[in-house]
């Protein structure tokens, strides 16, 4: 069974979903949860930004990714399963790679992630890095989807 489960959050009411159902298999198999939140520089590239403004920006990322990660770490620690959480950093990754890096490293045997289920237009303009973990991973994928668009 599951004995390192990896756990993508985002501060998002879909990754508390996806956190709530790993922590479920976590209690029922005995498994550790890795949970991770990425922080991703790559969303700087829409033009120019001093570089005062970009570290101020950064930052708030950092300490926005830390909050989440707090949160996540007291709802582990409420649920009495044993965890650790990282705060993982890319400057023009994607999301995606990390957590399958991660994934690995570790080495994960689960992933576990909220997905927003979206789909057409807005599934292809905005992208999924759910969909990008579950193509590439070398490991099962477990997706916990929030109410579908249009339900």
């Amino acid at each position: 069974m599951y004995r390192k489960i990896l756990v993508p959050v985002d501060g998002s009411p879909t990754s508390q979903l996806g956190l709530q159902e790993a922590i479920k298999l976590a209690k029922a198999t005995g498994a550790a949860l890795r949970i991770v939140y990425v922080v991703n520089e790559f969303v700087f590239d829409g033009g120019y930004v001093t570089p005062k403004t970009y570290a101020l920006l950064l930052e708030g990322f950092r300490i926005n990714g830390r909050e989440i990660l707090d949160e996540a770490q007291k709802i582990a620690s409420q649920a009495d399963v044993e965890f650790t959480t990282d705060l993982i950093e890319t400057v023009a990754g994607r999301v995606a790679d990390l957590i399958l890096k991660a994934a690995r490293e570790w080495p994960a045997d689960l992933i576990v992630m909220g997905t927003h289920g979206r789909r057409g237009m807005t599934r292809m303009v905005l992208g999924s890095d759910a969909e990008m973990v579950l193509r590439s991973a070398t490991v099962p994928v477990l997706f916990v989807r929030s109410q579908p668009e249009g339900a």
